[in-house]
Formats: C-alpha cells, sequence, structure tokens
C-alpha cells in the first residue's frame, strides 16, 4: 500500500512537497486505458504494471527476460486484469515496433507509455583495458545502448502509437502521456556511475526538450527520478517499488495539465515526494546561461 501519512510540507527552493495521500487520488482515470511498459519483468516496471492494472488498465509488457515479464502478466491476469507480454530488446527497433503493434492489436490503442527498461553499471570507467597489443579497447557502453538508444527508440515511437487508435491515425485523446524513469544520479552526480548518470542526465535532458512540442499535440511528458528504489523491503531508507509507482500513476492520472514538463524527485522512503515544476529547471546556477541562450535563439 502507498502511506497514508502526509509528507512534510517544507521543500527545496522552487519545488513543490506532494501528500502521499494525494498519489492515487485520481487513479480512476486510468480504468480502461492501455499502458505500454519496457522492461517490467521485475522492479519499478513490475510493480507499476500491477499497480496500473489495479486500478483496470491494460497491460502490455515488453522484456528481454521472457519468463519475468510472463510471471507479470500471470499476476495480473490472476487477480482479474489485462495483461499482454512480448519478448523485447529495447535497442532492437523491430522489437520496439512489434510491441507497439501488439497492444494496436490486442487492445486497439496505447495511451500511456513507459520506457523503464534500463541497466545499472556493470563496467568500470576508471579503468582502461588494453589489448594483447597494449593498445587501449573500447570501454563498454551497454547502459548506453539501453538506457539511452532504448529510450530513444521507445519514445520516438511512442510519439506516433499515442495517435493510432485500432490501426487508424487519429487526434490525441485526453490522457496520453510518456512517463520517462530517471535516476536521482544527475541531481547528485553520482562518481561511482558515471556512464549510468550520463544517460540518467540525458534522460532529463530529454523530457525538457521534447515536452514542450509533445505537449502542444496532447501528450504529457514528466520525468520520475528516484534514488536506489528498493526491490525487497518496505522498511529502507530507499524508496520502494510501490511508492515510486504510485508517483507515477499520479503523474498518469492527475487532471492538472500543468503536470507536463515536471520533475518528480523520491529521495528516499520516508522523504516527501517533491514536484520540481518545469519553469524550476531554469533557476540556480544555470539561470544566467538560460537566459543569454534564450536571448540568442530568439
Amino acid at each position: 500500500m502507498i502511506p497514508s501519512e502526509l509528507v512534510p510540507t517544507f521543500g527545496l527552493d522552487g519545488s513543490v512537497p506532494i501528500p502521499s495521500n494525494q498519489l492515487l487520488e485520481h487513479a480512476g482515470r486510468l480504468k480502461g486505458k492501455v499502458v505500454l511498459i519496457t522492461g517490467a519483468g521485475r522492479g519499478i516496471g513490475k510493480e507499476t504494471a500491477i499497480q496500473f492494472a489495479n486500478f483496470g488498465a491494460k497491460i502490455v509488457i515488453g522484456d528481454i527476460d521472457l519468463v519475468s515479464a510472463q510471471e507479470t502478466a500471470n499476476t495480473v491476469t490472476s487477480a482479474g486484469g489485462q495483461a499482454i507480454f512480448q519478448n523485447c530488446d529495447v535497442t532492437v527497433w523491430d522489437d520496439l515496433v512489434d510491441l507497439y503493434n501488439l497492444a494496436i492489436a490486442k487492445f486497439g490503442s496505447v495511451d500511456v507509455v513507459v520506457p523503464n527498461a534500463g541497466v545499472p553499471e556493470t563496467s568500470f570507467f576508471y579503468n582502461v583495458c588494453f589489448d594483447s597489443n597494449g593498445r587501449p579497447q573500447e570501454p563498454h557502453l551497454r547502459e548506453v545502448e539501453v538506457n539511452l538508444k532504448g529510450v530513444l527508440y521507445t519514445a520516438h515511437l511512442a510519439q506516433h502509437y499515442l495517435r493510432v487508435h485500432a490501426g487508424q491515425e487519429s487526434s490525441t485523446k485526453p490522457l496520453k502521456a510518456i512517463v520517462f524513469i530517471g535516476s536521482m544520479s544527475p541531481w547528485a552526480s553520482y562518481s561511482p556511475a558515471p556512464i549510468y548518470t550520463a544517460t540518467k542526465h540525458a534522460i532529463l535532458g530529454l523530457m525538457r526538450s521534447v515536452g514542450p512540442v509533445l505537449n502542444n499535440n496532447g501528450i504529457r511528458t514528466v520525468c520520475i527520478t528516484p534514488s536506489f528504489a528498493d526491490v525487497a523491503s518496505s522498511e529502507v531508507l530507499f524508496p520502494t517499488v510501490i511508492r515510486v509507482a504510485g508517483v507515477i500513476i499520479y503523474t498518469v492520472s492527475h487532471p492538472d495539465p500543468a503536470i507536463s514538463g515536471c520533475g518528480y524527485v523520491l529521495a528516499d522512503n520516508d522523504w516527501k515526494v517533491l514536484k520540481v515544476p518545469r519553469e524550476e529547471f531554469k533557476a540556480g546556477v544555470y539561470k544566467l546561461l538560460d537566459e543569454r541562450v534564450s536571448f540568442l535563439l530568439k
């Protein structure tokens, strides 16, 4: 269950704290909506799929681990929900096209897209490796492939398929959204994982860049930035996947159009959820540069 107690009423400069008991306040709007989630076999993606289904959404699961994807789908259907799944490597363009087409074929439309698939840093950036001839070897960049390229692929297709209904192009209907999954690492400059941090910094930049254009087309964009989400227990400092899923539901279901373009920060499981309004991204140390660049682009 999402914690019902109110979070503290104070926040960082420019941020807006959101009480935990408001996260699911408008979740009834999700009934009948089609939600496509990549990487939904475990962790945040799995819990998000389950929570959306609990409120009547139809779930489309894409995951490179087909066994885990099926387990998530089974959890949803055994509780009376609707879910389909398909093997999907987000770095493979055709896999994603097939996943979207599956959603259209089965449910007739796509309403919400969560490009959740991602990998942690698996290499050590600071260790330069050499081949047998003493030449520096190319670094391992799987994180860039999955966390950035995969999200770009997913979002690029989303802007089309969110406008498709039963195979036909149509005007965008209410409650259309792309929810990007970022990280606390860009806010904190997490030195142990520079490649991962760079990809998540890019996701925040992607949301900010595409937000104004997609918003004009009726598609909401937000970026959720949790710290290390704990999968196993709710008795930890890090935010649980249930809490992260609750914030995702909030950003999709809340009727206020001003939500689009905002960031949502979850530092830990007990602290407040902070909304960072899109206007506040221009404050602080970047304000002077932003004003200068905006002037030059006029």
